[in-house]
């Protein structure tokens, strides 16, 4: 990796140590698609160092049919923005752990944390209500710590979302969003690796039969779509970025 990217990541731990030493608890947001993956074990480490009360919301969960809750750690609340499910559970249970640990407040300071694009603006915006943290698909839309109250009690600290220093698992970031479809690198070597990984589902979204190859499957799809270059050659590239796209988006769902 480049010195500007661990520059870039320096600055967002910035941010994130600073709400983590702000917050009476921390809200540790998981993907329910990818709920093991999501799992920030560096902010888990840190906020435990700190003995800090944390709680793990994993939203998206309409996009999964059926959530593994043996694969969530304690204590968690399930939500969906989309559907606007949980938002009260949400909210007692922070109410909850901050009078266990604090007594009542007047004010409790809570700070939403997670990797990229897991939905931790989307999680805002339903405890407040209204749209107070900008949301987008493209990861890093946050861009710096913010406070948002979300009710007389509740004020909320978003920051911009963070991988683990060292993290270098270039599947894993395109499959959970936190590398967006248009900025991916050789998006057929990824997308190979997806197929290997997830036998089948692909190739039955796209009604295509499984090649001898994985490159095979790809140039099935582009051909099947219509995705062309000159001389009527499947756009193999064009083809990898948007089964990517729809993957991040939770169109085509792969587990």
């Amino acid at each position: 990796m480049s010195p500007c990217f661990f520059s870039i990541m320096g600055n967002l731990w910035h941010s994130v140590n600073l709400v983590m030493k702000e917050s009476d608890i921390v809200v540790i947001v998981l993907d329910a698609r990818f709920i093991t993956e999501t799992i920030n074990h560096e902010i888990v480490r840190k906020i435990n160092e700190q003995k800090k009360p944390y709680l793990f919301v994993v939203t998206k969960s309409d996009l999964k049919e059926s959530i593994d809750k043996s694969k969530i750690p304690e204590p968690y609340v399930i939500v969906s923005s989309t559907e606007r499910r949980g938002k009260s559970a949400l909210r007692e249970r922070l109410l909850i752990i901050a009078e266990k640990r604090y007594g009542r407040k007047c004010t409790v300071k809570v700070g939403i944390l997670g990797y990229p694009n897991v939905g931790k603006s989307s999680v805002i915006n339903m405890l407040k209500g209204r749209h107070s943290a900008s949301t987008s698909i493209m990861s890093g839309h946050t861009r710096a710590e913010k406070f948002i109250r979300a009710d007389n009690r509740i004020l909320l600290m978003d920051t911009p979302g963070v991988i683990p220093y060292g993290e270098n698992d270039q599947v894993k970031h395109v499959l959970i969003g936190t590398t967006d479809f248009t900025k991916v690198k050789h998006p057929e070597t990824i997308l190979e690796k997806l197929i290997e990984r997830y036998p089948g589902v692909i190739e039955k979204h796209f009604g295509v039969t499984p090649d001898d190859s994985r490159s095979g499957t790809i140039e099935k799809i582009a051909m099947k779509k219509g995705l062309l270059r000159k001389g009527g050659l499947p756009d193999t590239d064009r083809a990898a970025r948007m089964i990517i796209r729809l993957i991040q988006t939770g169109k085509l769902r792969i587990q």
